[in-house]
């Protein structure tokens, strides 16, 4: 765990470790030095950064560390995802990050959140509660993770992509994330294009705002219906920003920036949503976005209430998109046989009392949340 009185330079940008620098009477390029060493070497002992002097090392070991959360398990898929298991907080509190190799890239999915608040109908992360947010170190400290053991293994360009779709929602951990995403795509740290790193959020609108003028990287938005009756069953969260509030939120996430598209994530669920009438209802919602639609078969977990969209249904859904010219891709499960794929993570977590106490505030704790920042 963390050292006593002693900062844990995981959870600082550049911008941080240059002020922590100068206020030990450094210059800020010390910053980009620490950088290199611990994201892109790897290195975490202060004593190996041998081109700063051993009393600034000493300086160092004294008043700071890199501290990481607990590998506590992994497992790996046949088909070569990975899914590791990371204590946070003692044996209480794990979260679960997901890599996935494919010919051309290596993805990983981080968490940003002990659990997740927003009670998704079909989510197994949903049903475990919430506990906390994560801090700038335990994200970071994910790809760290992750990247630095495929290099271990021989792999040359370690992870390519990002996406914040692990367990939690990151508009809600907003500055933690961005101090994370920041450091992703820092070319002192892991370098990563800003399109090759996305966030996820199920319908934040006030984080969403923010987050026009704070990055420039990929958005996802979790839709999963076309129409407000349906949307507050399965997100709960369209209750307190509606369809239409989302939908003038994406406009102003891409209306003047040619670079940026929305990914609309979209779960097929059995007799729910994935009827003709429902793909001409989502076509009529997204036209005239700049965006690409992932629709996803639903992943089973132990008591869910819901059953996959037969192959037939989703081609013919797809179908229906595709001809409107909308780019529908179907996205393949990947670790479904680990619990890695998309809505299976639960981790394990001590306090599972908050997202309900959290819905019957009529969902007063987000707000705060968001507008705290």
């Amino acid at each position: 765990m963390l050292a006593v009185d002693k900062i844990n330079l995981l959870n600082l940008n550049r911008v941080g470790l240059e002020r922590f620098f100068v206020g030990c009477g450094e210059k800020p390029f010390r910053a980009k030095q620490l950088m290199q060493w611990v994201h892109q070497r790897g290195v975490t002992d202060f004593a190996q950064m041998t081109d700063m002097s051993k009393s600034l090392r000493d300086s160092l070991s004294d008043q700071a560390c890199i501290e990481f959360p607990r590998l506590v398990d992994t497992r790996k898929s046949a088909d070569g995802t990975r899914k590791w298991l990371l204590d946070v907080d003692g044996v209480e509190n794990a979260i679960e990050c997901v890599l996935i190799p494919e010919k051309s890239r290596t993805t990983l999915c981080i968490s940003s959140q002990v659990g997740c608040t927003l009670n998704c109908s079909f989510c197994s992360t949903a049903k475990q509660g919430f506990n906390r947010n994560l801090t700038t170190a335990e994200i970071i400290a994910q790809l760290h993770l992750a990247h630095h053991g495929l290099l271990a293994e021989g792999q040359q360009q370690g992870i390519t992509n990002v996406v914040m779709m692990g367990m939690g929602e990151p508009l809600l951990n907003f500055d933690a994330v961005m101090t994370a995403v920041d450091m992703m795509c820092d070319d002192f740290a892991y370098a990563l294009s800003k399109r090759r790193v996305t966030i996820s959020t199920a319908g934040v609108v006030p984080a969403m705002e923010k987050l026009v003028d704070n990055t420039d990287v990929s958005l996802a938005v979790s839709l999963h219906a076309p129409n407000d009756a349906l949307r507050d069953e399965l997100v709960p969260l369209n209750r307190k920003y509606p369809i239409r509030e989302l939908i003038k939120a994406c406009h102003s996430y891409v209306d003047g920036y040619k670079s940026r598209k929305i990914t609309f994530e979209y779960v097929m669920l059995k007799g729910v949503n994935d009827s003709l009438e429902h793909a001409r209802e989502l076509n009529k919602l997204i036209q005239g976005i700049p965006c690409k639609l992932n629709l996803i078969p639903f992943n089973p977990y132990p008591q869910a209430k819901y059953k996959c969209s037969d192959e037939k249904s989703i081609d013919r859904f797809r179908k229906y998109l595709a001809d409107r010219g909308i780019i529908t891709v179907t996205r393949r499960a990947r670790g479904d046989d680990i619990d890695a794929a998309c809505g299976q993570l639960a981790g394990q977590f001590k306090d599972r009392s908050r997202r309900s106490q959290e819905y019957q505030l009529g969902l007063g704790e987000i707000g705060g949340m968001i507008h705290a920042h």
